[in-house]
């Protein structure tokens, strides 16, 4: 049995989950403590932060440097693997700012339907 069905199968394992996106796209400006990593990222707890960190780094997509000082200083950042993969975001970005107030429409009438 094959590991994926596709590239976009290998592609999504990767980058499944709610905030994955989001910290790739914040970590593509370049190297952030995890505390600037936090503050960028609204309404992610520090659970899943650092679980979806992990992630990332167990998948060669992001570099954790830990500076061995103290008080303790780490950073992420993103590794070239990383780097590419945040290339991929850019297209999907322009869409999303194109069609922002067209989302932000169907996604109001959405939340005012009554549920079924």
């Amino acid at each position: 049995m094959k590991p994926f069905i596709c590239g976009l199968d290998a592609a999504l394992r990767v980058i499944g989950g709610k905030w994955k996106p989001l910290i790739l796209f914040f970590l593509a400006k370049g190297p952030l403590r995890y505390g600037e990593l936090k503050r960028s990222i609204e309404g992610v707890s520090d659970k899943m932060l650092i679980q979806q960190l992990k992630e990332l780094e167990l998948h060669g997509i992001v570099k954790r440097t830990d500076y061995g000082e103290v008080p303790p200083r780490v950073d992420y950042s993103l590794t070239p693997l990383g780097e590419s993969l945040s290339q991929t975001f850019v297209p999907l970005c322009e869409w999303g700012e194109t069609h922002r107030e067209q989302i932000a429409g169907a996604l109001s009438v959405q939340s005012q339907a009554p549920a079924k």
